[in-house]
């Protein structure tokens, strides 16, 4: 007996394709070409969690929208369900959302990311967060349990850090923010790893050195 395969999306691979109907009208992976992507899944509408991640989402748009970053919501609802959450969350907490939400009943988009986890439910995305780069490259993703909350900082964050290890050929270490120093990618030779010491970083061992950027 042959065990079905379950395709789930890899990082540094293409994201999966989606032409999916949503608060803002179709949308598909392609509109996002040329910037990032924040697309993240929750498990259903007017639940409590949902509804504080939703509006940290909504409140650091700004920041995001700043650093060329577009985001996407998702919930196997639909439409009318989410413009009826929506204009809940404006009229309740004086926020607005200001990004789509993928209506997802046939649960395509969900099972082509891997959002639907039948240890959590068969039913509902768990809270799947996604990052996306210009390329349409899968470049994070982060899986939450149902019953807590994201950070929306930590995105900021990682957006942030996978821009700077872009542009400069660098790795970052943890909890790195703007400004800090960044770790130097280590030596391939053991030539390199003799001259480490001698290049100007703050060295601690061949393997281990930062420089400010």
């Amino acid at each position: 007996m042959t065990d079905s395969i379950v395709s789930f999306p890899q990082l540094n691979r293409p994201a999966p394709a989606f032409n999916a109907k949503t608060t803002h009208g179709m949308r598909s992976l392609t509109d996002y070409k040329g910037k990032w992507l924040v697309l993240f899944s929750h498990p259903a509408d007017f639940t409590p969690v949902c509804t504080t991640e939703f509006i940290g989402f909504a409140q650091r748009a700004e920041e995001f929208a700043h650093i060329n970053t577009e985001l996407l919501g998702l919930s196997i609802d639909s439409v009318h369900s989410h413009i009826a959450w929506v204009r809940n969350i404006e009229e309740n907490f004086g926020v607005d959302i200001t990004f789509p939400i993928i209506s997802d009943l046939s649960m395509e988009v969900a099972k082509a990311y891997g959002m639907i986890q039948p240890g959590a439910s068969d039913t509902s995305a768990v809270r799947a967060t996604f990052i996306i780069d210009p390329e349409g490259m899968l470049r994070a993703m982060v899986y939450y349990p149902m019953s807590n909350g994201r950070s929306i900082d930590e995105f900021v964050r990682l957006v942030k850090a996978l821009q700077t290890s872009d542009a400069n050929g660098v790795a970052t270490p943890e909890n790195w923010q703007p400004g800090d120093d960044v770790i130097v990618p280590p030596p391939a030779t053991t030539a390199d790893a003799k001259a480490r010491l001698s290049q100007g970083y703050d060295y601690v061992d061949w393997y281990f050195s930062k420089k400010s950027l």
